[in-house]
């Protein structure tokens, strides 16, 4: 393939500007600068979650009859299905657990101010997308634990005034969780949010290139190093550290099959059934605070989290703000003590409980399930 060729596709495709803006884009050192690298980290977890998504969709049955059985499948006679569902799941944990992060140290470094606005938009829309896959996801391996976190989750808006039930029902697409419920699960999960998240991560990746990194206000930068190859490299070597520490896990700690849930065949909800980790603390405040009220105060939370940039005028200015500064380490500490709260309850609720039973991946890669 001749130089000449691939400048012709640039210039067609119009990636001339990014490209040149890749070229010449610098990274600033300075003492929160390693907060930079959690953005490259989340873009590397994210394709993997693509990727194994896709892996798991050949042999993934998206049905209440065979959806558990399928997993089963996947984790007992597909090769290394196991592996690959394991690092699904490691993988999204470890995505919301970077987002947030990357999140958090976006808001502490004022990284929202202009010209990022739109970045800091787009980016509080990947975190909506993120959590939509966590919820979507939780229901597909239809066993008795993700069946009723589920039904739970999806009650929770019909404390709602006017809209809680239509909010409901459009969650559920029956008047109680069923196939009908999986089947709409599975939709959002594979089409409609992958589509969604897959252009906004673009969208997102080129504002970085194009607006460079932002600097906190006050503080003085010491260097800067060029991004294409140097920090580059520096970057592949922490994906490439995470990459390893994550297959690590998945192998050590492979995810679990709960038994399947029988809808001819209703029972109660086992022992301490609870959501995912980062629900934990909506979960917690959703028991000691009515419902409307919990749901009310993150709604409005979640408006002035969005429009911070336009609200933070101090930092707009290139000025300290250390209100909001003040506001983003108050979230952090509500969001760790109400999830250690909630493990809490949910470790008391559990004690004496019978064991469930589950699905466990084979250690040596054999056929059968322990």
């Amino acid at each position: 393939m001749s130089a000449d060729w691939i400048e012709h596709l640039i210039n067609s495709l119009h990636l001339r500007y990014t490209m040149d803006a890749v070229k010449n884009k610098v990274v600033p050192h300075h003492r929160s600068s390693i907060w930079y690298y959690f953005g490259g980290l989340a873009l590397m977890f994210f394709t993997l979650q693509v990727v194994t998504g896709i892996m798991l969709l050949f042999y993934y049955t998206p049905t209440a009859e065979l959806a558990n059985k399928s997993i089963h499948l996947i984790m007992t006679q597909v090769p290394f299905g196991w592996l690959i569902r394991s690092v699904h799941a490691w993988s999204a944990n470890a995505l919301m657990a970077v987002v947030l992060i990357h999140m958090f140290s976006a808001f502490l470094m004022k990284s929202y101010r202009a010209p990022r606005t739109i970045m800091w938009l787009t980016g509080i829309v990947l975190l909506v997308l993120m959590i939509g896959f966590g919820f979507t996801g939780y229901l597909l391996p239809w066993d008795q634990t993700s069946y009723f976190a589920t039904k739970i989750g999806a009650e929770v808006p019909r404390a709602l005034p006017w809209i809680g039930d239509i909010i409901s029902s459009l969650i559920k697409g029956a008047k109680d969780v069923n196939g009908s419920t999986l089947t709409r699960m599975f939709a959002l999960h594979v089409g409609v949010l992958p589509a969604i998240s897959i252009l906004l991560v673009v969208t997102h990746v080129t504002l970085i290139l194009l607006l460079g990194s932002g600097v906190p206000p006050g503080t003085s930068v010491k260097s800067e190093e060029k991004y294409f190859p140097n920090y580059l490299m520096k970057e592949t070597m922490i994906w490439l550290a995470g990459f390893g520490i994550l297959i690590a896990i998945a192998v050590l700690y492979p995810w679990d099959l709960g038994k399947a849930y029988d809808l001819a065949n209703p029972v109660e909800p086992p022992a301490g059934v609870h959501p995912e980790w980062y629900f934990m603390f909506l979960y917690q405040t959703l028991k000691v605070i009515p419902e409307w009220l919990a749901i009310t105060c993150f709604g409005v939370l979640l408006v002035f989290w969005t429009f911070v940039p336009y609200l933070d005028r101090k930092a707009h200015r290139g000025e300290k703000s250390p209100l909001f500064t003040y506001i983003g380490i108050a979230a952090i500490f509500y969001i760790c003590i109400m999830t250690t709260w909630a493990y809490i309850a949910v470790s008391d609720e559990s004690a004496g409980a019978p064991a469930v039973l589950t699905t466990q991946a084979p250690k040596s890669g054999g056929d059968s399930a322990k």
